[in-house]
């Protein structure tokens, strides 16, 4: 058998799976941003209607998938796989919120990268001929991540310059063996963990930046190609300083990321506006941005090819009182239209 390896870290798709349906949904934040227009449904209410954040959570990842079911004319039975995950401790988000659906189902936890990892993961399971159908999905909640990694919300902790705003939202992407004029996984890039040392657990930019340039330069060594070749480059959710870090980093090699480099942390809100520091996080960042925004300009034919590449902080509030550092990983796919 032909090996579809291109390198250490990268696989070249023989068979492409095409995202064929897609969904998101966001909170009362995310439907004040600018990607406002790209969301299928967002709610005021932190709470979605629940008792609990943490049960909003879920909430949210059941909507979002059977909207994407439900567009993409399937039903759970005819889904081989979802694969999803979130930033809650055991992943109760989506346990919680998928259990009902029926579908066998592969929990992961990469952080911020989880949107990146599970369409990685669905893609390559496709493409090796192991299912037909698979759903890719995360989500993330500023009330729950705050809870669990800081202090609760009510509290009203002072956040430093550099923090970013997780968050809530969800997304969910339906890729599949057979579809005609849809965007479709063409290239993974599987991610290395990466620590430079970093101990502030509210300068996630700074810790997953490394991490991203890791990736980013391993898939354009192992594709051949370059920033330019794309119409975007686009990382998860590296605010504005993680952002700066990873060009600082390629402009130290000679290359340029040019204006098509963009991150998700820095599309879905207007920092000015809303006062989000140093800009988004969070696993619902880049999965809303890319089952809304990100697609929608690939459908649409205003990208061609695009570099998806979420990255994710690998903490735990354990970790974090014992002093050790915060550990970054970043997965990467490109997506042609």
């Amino acid at each position: 058998m032909k090996s579809k390896r291109l390198g250490r870290q990268t696989v070249a798709l023989s068979n492409p799976p095409a995202v064929i349906a897609s969904a998101n949904i966001g909170g009362k934040m995310e439907g004040q941003g600018p990607l406002k227009a790209w969301f299928d449904e967002w709610d005021e209410d932190s709470f979605f209607g629940q008792k609990t954040w943490e049960k909003a959570e879920s909430f949210m990842q059941k909507k979002a998938l059977q909207r994407a079911l439900d567009r993409a004319g399937l039903s759970p039975e005819q889904i081989d796989y979802v694969f999803a995950g979130d930033l809650l401790n055991q992943c109760i988000g989506t346990s919680f919120g998928l259990r009902e659906f029926g579908i066998p189902f592969y929990g992961l936890y990469g952080a911020c990268s989880t949107m990146g990892e599970s369409l990685a993961l669905a893609a390559l399971a496709i493409d090796g001929g192991f299912a037909e159908r698979c759903a890719a999905m995360t989500s993330s909640h500023f009330c729950t991540a705050e809870r669990q990694y800081r202090m609760p919300v009510p509290y009203g902790s002072q956040r430093t310059p550099t923090a970013q705003w997780t968050a809530t939202a969800a997304g969910c992407a339906i890729l599949s063996d057979a579809a005609d004029d849809a965007p479709r996984v063409t290239y993974v890039t599987c991610g290395k963990i990466v620590d430079k040392g970093i101990t502030d657990a509210s300068n996630m930019g700074a810790a997953m930046a490394p991490a991203a340039y890791d990736t980013l330069r391993a898939f354009f060594r192992e594709t051949g190609t370059a920033p330019e070749d794309y119409d975007r480059v686009i990382t998860g959710d590296l605010g504005e300083l993680g952002h700066a870090i990873v060009r600082d980093f390629f402009a130290r090699d000679g290359i340029d990321l040019g204006e098509n480099f963009v991150d998700c942390g820095l599309l879905l809100y207007d920092r000015t506006g809303q006062d989000m520091h140093a800009g988004g996080s969070g696993c619902g960042c880049a999965a809303s941005v890319f089952n809304g925004y990100i697609l929608d300009q690939l459908r649409k034919g205003v990208w061609k090819r695009i570099v998806f590449a979420p990255t994710g902080a690998l903490l735990s509030p354990t970790s974090s009182f014992q002093g050790e550092s915060v550990p970054g990983i970043c997965h990467a796919v490109r997506v042609d239209a």
